[in-house]
Order: structure tokens, then sequence, then C-alpha cells
């Protein structure tokens, strides 16, 4: 009987249990940075930016929202080795009293060990020009990125803002907004390991926006890493990290929730939570 024990425990399938070796860590920021122009925003943001910047340090992936007016602050204060991607669409028509999509992804990891590409697509439909929150003067889409290390791992990953505001209108624009998320998704990337985030816009507490959510969810298989995390702290259930497996890389949360250091004088650097998830990749 020992000796079968032995045996058993010596076996490939026990080996197999144990951490893999080709496994690595990811930690990913996402955060609203509310970035809109000083007089719009209520504060001081060129204050706030260089702290935004420098806690993204602690991350080898931040995707950010509202990053409209204070990019450069932004660059400023990141390191050289950082890689910033913003998504923009050169070949728009230009509307000089818009903003851009406010999206800016930033990698910390090695070049020498990953490579980032990243494309920008802008939304087809937005709600609120004079009222509706005024979507319409940003141009709000989404970043699709695709993460390649030299082991092999491969992520895509989708960082975006949807529309704001409570109507149908907005709530019709938010379902138009996803549909081509995940059209986009189911054409390019249908058998690939995903992390999608940003600030979705989608109240978990209103019915009809949960529908929305959840119908998107399943359409994609993908799981929520961060369910239930924000509530601990009161904000409004706005901003969203799902992700899924792929066949060729495979996604495990080791932790997720709410980066408190986000915050300056006790105060909170946005009106949004930062959250983090940290994924086991392999």
């Amino acid at each position: 009987m020992r000796a079968l024990l032995f045996l058993a425990l010596c076996s490939p399938l026990a080996a197999f249990s144990a951490t893999p070796q080709d496994a690595i860590e990811l930690n990913l920021l996402v955060y609203n940075t509310h970035g809109l122009p000083s007089i719009i925003a209520g504060d001081r943001p060129t204050e706030r930016f260089p702290k935004i910047a420098q806690l993204t340090n602690n991350y080898e992936l931040a995707l950010l929202q509202e990053d409209f007016a204070h990019h450069h602050i932004l660059l400023r204060h990141l390191p050289k080795s950082h890689q910033a991607s913003r998504g923009e669409n050169p070949g728009s028509p230009k509307c000089f009293v818009c903003s851009n999509s406010g999206l800016t992804t930033i990698s910390a990891l090695a070049s020498n060990a990953w490579k980032m590409n990243t494309t920008f697509t802008a939304f087809n439909k937005c709600s609120g020009w004079l009222g509706n929150l005024n979507d319409c003067f940003a141009q709000k889409g989404f970043q699709i990125g695709t993460l390649e290390s030299s082991a092999g791992h491969r992520i895509i990953f989708v960082n975006t803002h949807l529309d704001a505001g409570r109507s149908a209108r907005d709530r019709a624009a938010r379902a138009s907004q996803l549909e081509q998320i995940a059209s986009a998704i189911q054409a390019t990337a249908q058998d690939e390991a995903i992390i999608l985030a940003g600030d979705l816009n989608l109240d978990w507490q209103s019915p009809k926006d949960k529908a929305l959510l959840l119908h998107f969810r399943d359409r994609l298989k993908l799981t929520r890493a961060d369910q239930g995390l924000q509530a601990k702290r009161g904000w409004q259930v706005l901003d969203y990290i799902y992700f899924r497996s792929g066949s060729s890389t495979t996604l495990t949360v080791m932790d997720s929730g709410e980066d408190l250091s986000f915050t300056a004088d006790s105060e909170p650097l946005s009106d949004h939570p930062a959250l983090f998830a940290k994924f086991s990749v392999r």
C-alpha cells in the first residue's frame, strides 16, 4: 500500500496539479480619471493627474477613461519605459468643440518580453448633443489591444467608455455600443483570452441596464472579476472588469477590488473607483 501511495504521489498527474512553470502574474488597473477641463471638472485635475500617473506604476497594464484634457500631464509623470496608447482616430471628421475618446492604455510590460498593439474604433451611435449628458461631444469608442509574450501568452484586451445618462435614448445608445463591441470581438478574437474593462455606465442596480450587461456577458462567455467589491465604499457600480480564457491562454483571478491608494488628503482622486484585478496567466 505504501508503495502504491508513493507511486501515486510521484505520478505525472500529481506533478500536473502543481503550479505551472509558465504561469505569470498580470496586474490590471481600470480607472475613470475624471479628466475633464478644470472648469467642468469642478476641482483641480492638474494637481490630481501627477499622482494618478505615479500610482499607475504599480500595474503592468492600466486602462484609463476620461483622460481628456490633461493627457500631457499624465505623460510627463510616467516613466519613459512605459508605453502609452491613446484611443483616437486621426482620420475622423474634426469637430472643433468636441473632445477625443478619453481612452488611454498604459503598459509597463518589458518591451523585450511583450509586444502590445492597439487599435481604436469610434462608436456608431451616441446620445446627447445638448442634453442627455452631452456624450456626443466626445468621440467615445473602444480600444482593442493584443498582448503577446515571448513565452507564448496571448491576451486580447478591450478598454471602453459607454454612453452615460439614464434615459431610454441613452440606454439605446449603450445597447448599440455593446453590440458593436461584441461584433468586433466575435469577428477577430473568437477563441482568444479576453480582458474587457472600463466605465460601462451600466448601473448594476438598474434592471434594464443589468439586463443589457448580462446579455453582453453571456454572448461573449465572460466572467466578472470584481463582483460586488465596489459597494463596500458606496460607489455607484458603473465600472467593470470582465474576462475569459482562450484556447491557448488561461486567465485566473488571484485578487481583485478597489485600490484605496488613489486618494489625496483622504479624498478620492476621481469620481470613480480605481479597480484592480491580479491575473494568473498561463
